[in-house]
């Protein structure tokens, strides 16, 4: 089943969640995040699967603060139109997003549907890592740098179609056609790996 990414949710179905938090009322220079284990982390290598991941097997929570027990897997959820393709991940408006694995941010766009977003590849150029929705992009964001695993990127926010009053990161993972277009690819569902591999990015108070 193939995705386009840009093609995103209308509406979120909010009951299924935590309420969101308040706006995070903090500068981003007090916003600061260490990387904590997860304790739902498995500590074996992950199976030799389209659906795995590069490196020691670990891929990051992309929401500093949010633990595995706090997401919900809304992958196959209807949309308008189309299925979700992706994960939802809530949080106050302005908590840090970061990168989930090692890589290049490729392409930053900006869309009607997905509103600020960044496409990371990682570094064997064979998945994406969209995040969408962005309030803004971290300082010193742009395309062609390489960032590590917990890299601040951008903050949650509601750009796009989200709904005003229900902040978060659209998350999405996919693999790349032979040509290497950067929109689209066949979807994976982030649930899995971040329910089994997450690494959860503690953000300091």
């Amino acid at each position: 089943m193939r995705y386009l990414i840009g093609a995103l949710c209308v509406a979120i179905p909010v009951a299924a969640y935590v309420a969101a938090a308040p706006r995070d009322t903090r500068t981003r220079a007090e916003r600061t995040v260490t990387v904590a284990p997860s304790a739902d982390r498995q500590a074996e290598a992950p199976a030799a699967t389209e659906a795995t991941i590069d490196g020691d097997g670990s891929i990051t929570i992309p929401v500093a603060g949010i633990r595995v027990d706090q997401l919900h897997d809304n992958f196959n959820d209807a949309r308008t139109g189309h299925v979700h393709g992706a994960l939802d991940i809530m949080a106050p408006r302005g908590t840090p997003v970061v990168a989930a694995v090692d890589g290049t941010i490729h392409k930053l766009f900006t869309s009607g549907a997905g509103g600020l977003t960044i496409y990371e590849y990682d570094q064997a150029e064979q998945k994406i890592y969209y995040y969408a929705h962005l309030d803004s992009y971290a300082a010193g964001i742009g395309e062609g740098l390489r960032v590590t695993r917990g890299t601040v990127i951008g903050y949650v926010g509601t750009t796009g179609n989200a709904p005003p009053g229900s902040p978060h990161l659209h998350f999405a993972i996919m693999l790349m056609a032979p040509q290497k277009e950067w929109w689209k690819g066949t979807a994976i569902d982030p649930y899995p790996l971040l329910r089994d591999h997450g690494v959860t990015i503690a953000e300091s108070r």
